[in-house]
């Protein structure tokens, strides 16, 4: 009942500040109030078990891995300054599919209020504040936008803030947020009789980001920071039917923010280490940018499971390493990016938390995405984080397992704007696959993804487009396939 009351206060919020700015964009113009509106149609046809893998990756929840799919969707966003300090933008972007794991999707439906550096939103909004290129890059490892975005009520601060007197050479920016995620049904029908799925599960994210350097006066700047993430609450549910109700009161809301150990009624686990399934990210990036258009970036985002990894008790061996090359303009190429993923390490293959009897720590087999009891990082069945470590979804067996997360890969893409109505994106992987400390795999899979698309703007058919993608998986890790995807797509101004 409460999750209902939460998400009708989220709809009048919502539907408040898309009313709000949509006579605001009547009636103050002045102030730079607008809105837009985007619809599109896809289809793909595929060969072999599945769609091929980047067709549908990193395309926040868009596509299926089932064949011969493809969906239509509509989306409005309005918003702008009301005056000097304040500003609204509320959107929503709904969906509808046709042989995919739900055949009507809320990909975004939000508002926001924004006063100054900060911004108050509420609902499902899709992920792009990352250090990565998420055009180009293989994923970032916390928030790749691979699944469908949870909703939540998020206070963040959008751009740096530089600190006074510094003449912007430090600035720094933050988000605090609670959720809930939506794919307990989805959930129920995947895993079938008999087995253990997850309802009304909680959602909580932060993070800290600084920024060294003036982007504007030095071509070198640094960005970095921490970012720190959580499923906690909810019930874990056989057939239906309550098994157990796991801790999400305010006091637990304590723990979860601060990672301590819950009470005594927890399950065991969640007593001796952290209430919830934690994960997090450290990251780095240094930006050399001569010009707008020619720049080198060198990046290097850290996973960690628990404390162990997120501090120096073992050496970080795991983490993507990027490369990001931004070239003038030509008719070949725009940007490369580079990657290197490497998550065999995971503080090694042991996993020890002491006791009375044996009070000795070691703090290996993070198992990277996957918890003792929750289904794992992912939402939908598509990963949270990076989706080289192969998504639930394409398991085919029920389970809700991320069965490979000891992966090396190597990932590359390519992008240009050869024509003023043309552009184009190459993305290549290659991965190896050790399966899980505790369920290794019998021999080292592969596993080769390709994907090539080009997109038609033509100037005298004003807001539309077209793409056309060739997506092709080689390897025994997730098998061969072959597949075309088609879409077009219309914008413009409301």
């Amino acid at each position: 009942m409460k999750k209902w009351r939460l998400t009708a206060l989220l709809a009048n919020l919502v539907g408040t500040a898309i009313c709000y700015a949509t006579e605001l964009s009547d009636s103050t113009l002045s102030t730079g109030f607008e809105g837009s509106y985007e619809v599109e149609a896809a289809a793909s046809v595929s060969s072999g078990g599945h769609t091929p893998f980047w067709l549908i990756t990193n395309r926040s929840g868009l596509g299926s891995v089932k064949t011969n799919t493809g969906f239509v969707r509509a989306a409005a966003h309005a918003g702008g300054r009301i005056d000097r300090h304040w500003s609204l933008r509320g959107g929503v972007d709904l969906v509808g599919s046709w042989r995919s794991e739900s055949p009507f999707l809320i990909r975004e439906l939000y508002g926001a209020i924004r006063y100054r550096a900060f911004e108050l939103s509420a609902g499902s909004r899709l992920e792009n504040d990352r250090l990565v290129d998420m055009h180009l890059s293989s994923g970032d490892l916390l928030f790749s936008g691979n699944a469908v975005p949870i909703p939540q009520i998020k206070l963040s601060m959008p751009g740096y803030m530089d600190i006074p007197g510094l003449n912007g050479w430090l600035g720094f920016k933050a988000f605090f947020s609670i959720g809930w995620l939506t794919d307990s049904r989805w959930q129920r029908n995947y895993v079938g009789e008999n087995k253990r799925y997850f309802s009304d599960v909680m959602y909580h994210s932060k993070g800290l980001r600084l920024r060294i350097g003036n982007p504007s006066i030095h071509p070198l700047t640094f960005e970095g920071g921490l970012e720190m993430a959580a499923q906690y609450g909810g019930k874990v549910m056989i057939d239906g039917e309550v098994i157990k109700k796991m801790p999400a009161s305010l006091k637990d809301f304590f723990h979860v923010v601060i990672p301590s150990g819950g009470g005594g009624s927890d399950f065991p686990g969640e007593e001796v280490n952290v209430l919830g399934n934690h994960g997090g990210e450290g990251s780095g990036r240094l930006n050399w940018r001569l010009r707008q258009d020619l720049g080198l970036s060198a990046y290097y985002l850290h996973f960690f499971d628990d404390h162990s990894m997120m501090f120096f008790d073992y050496v970080w061996h795991d983490g993507l390493f990027g490369l990001e090359l931004t070239l003038p303009s030509n008719p070949v190429v725009g940007k490369v990016v580079y990657e290197y993923l490497y998550m065999k390490d995971q503080s090694g293959p042991f996993l020890w938390d002491h006791t009375s009897d044996l009070p000795e720590q070691v703090s290996g087999d993070d198992d990277y995405y996957n918890n003792h009891l929750y289904a794992g990082w992912e939402h939908w069945g598509m990963g949270i984080g990076n989706p080289l470590i192969i998504s639930p979804v394409w398991n085919g067996d029920n389970s809700l397992k991320f069965k490979c997360n000891r992966v090396v890969s190597h990932h590359v893409g390519l992008a240009g704007h050869p024509l003023s109505w043309l552009d184009w994106r190459l993305l290549a992987s290659y991965t190896r696959g050790w399966g899980r400390y505790k369920v290794p795999y019998p021999f080292v899979k592969d596993n080769v993804n390709l994907l090539a698309e080009v997109t038609c703007s033509p100037a005298r058919l004003k807001g539309w487009s077209a793409t056309a993608a060739v997506g092709l998986d080689f390897g025994n890790m997730l098998g061969k396939s072959r597949g075309v995807m088609l879409s077009i797509k219309k914008t413009g101004i409301l």
